[in-house]
């Protein structure tokens, strides 16, 4: 019996390699797992959710300060928060609590101004690092950087459209929660019935996909720092936002479960919010790297023009004979002469 051939088992396509030849939707998945492997988009997620984390220090020093200037221009609220704070902590705790509120009601501004200086230099690092990762997901940012005035602007602006598009879709997230829909119908004077409230559930579930879909697609096709295909950024986008409301569905589950306890409580809503930030920076940067691959983008890189020739004569000298040399040369070639003339004489 004669042995199989190793070499033609050695070149037998494996189980992956036959799959995507055999399924055009599982060969473009793996093209967009290698670009983001590639990119290093788990470096880049990382760095994304550290800025997003970063910056919510100094949004909170900004909601603080708005909340003093608001009980600092109603007295008559100022009263009433004082009055509970009284009744639910009594003794010289209360009283310290009082004192708190009131000397950061009369630093209002400062923090405040603190506050919006810290979150625009993180929210302009968290911007700039997001557009990186995105060029890097395109696989084109190959040009010379623009001014840093202009970038900076240039990612204040983006910076400000993407916070109001992100304040939108969540607040149309909240809305799909059963008991928010209910309070609404409620405020609106409306009677509440079951069949009611799941319509206005699909319609705020319905829209919040659309403003993610816009969102995503906004992101994926404006944000890198060269343009790119709009066509295939809207097909990736349609992608993301579906993940993303199925994301958001589960986190919420998740946060329902882990702030039952005082563990859960303390640390659930900090661990969930780092999940969540990672999950959707990899969530953008992959559905980034899916319009990359597609085949419309998929063109071979520009070869560059091999520089100039350069020609370089290279001169060798090499040295005559010595004296000793030229003497013993002429008196070999002397008595070879002499004695051919006597061979040629006898």
């Amino acid at each position: 019996m004669t042995a199989p051939d190793s070499t033609e088992s050695d070149d037998k396509p494996g189980l992956i390699d036959r799959l995507r030849a055999r399924m055009p939707w599982f060969d473009h998945l793996m093209r967009a797992q290698q670009r983001y492997t590639d990119s290093k988009g788990d470096f880049y997620a990382a760095g994304i959710t550290y800025f997003t984390i970063f910056a919510l220090f100094p949004l909170l020093m900004v909601g603080y300060a708005v909340g003093a200037f608001v009980l600092a221009s109603r007295p008559e609220l100022l009263g009433r928060v004082k009055n509970q704070i009284e009744a639910s902590i009594s003794g010289d705790l209360g009283q310290q609590v009082i004192q708190l509120m009131d000397s950061a009601i009369n630093s209002r501004a400062s923090v405040g101004i603190i506050g919006l200086a810290a979150a625009a230099w993180a929210g302009l690092g968290w911007m700039n690092n997001l557009r990186e990762a995105l060029s890097q997901m395109w696989g084109r940012y190959r040009g010379p950087r623009p001014g840093f005035v202009r970038t900076k602007l240039s990612d204040l602006t983006t910076l400000l459209s993407a916070f109001v598009a992100i304040v939108i879709t969540v607040a149309l997230t909240a809305l799909g929660n059963t008991s928010v829909m209910k309070n609404v119908l409620r405020w609106l004077g409306i009677e509440d019935t079951s069949g009611l409230t799941l319509v206005l559930r699909a319609a705020s579930v319905a829209a919040s996909v659309l403003v993610s879909w816009l969102l995503f697609t906004w992101v994926i096709a404006r944000l890198p720092r060269e343009s790119v295909s709009f066509r295939s950024s809207v097909r990736a986008g349609l992608i993301a936002a579906v993940a993303f409301e199925i994301f958001k569905l589960v986190a919420s589950i998740y946060l329902r479960s882990v702030v039952t306890g005082p563990a859960g409580a303390t640390f659930g809503p900090v661990l969930g919010l780092m999940v969540f930030a990672y999950i959707t920076a990899r969530l953008i940067l992959f559905a980034t790297a899916w319009a990359a691959t597609t085949p419309e983008n998929m063109g071979e890189d520009p070869v560059p023009a091999p520089g100039p020739a350069v020609i370089k004569n290279r001169i060798i000298t090499r040295p005559g004979l010595g004296r000793w040399q030229a003497a013993a040369a002429v008196g070999v070639g002397a008595l070879g002469a002499l004695g051919l003339s006597r061979w040629r004489s006898r």
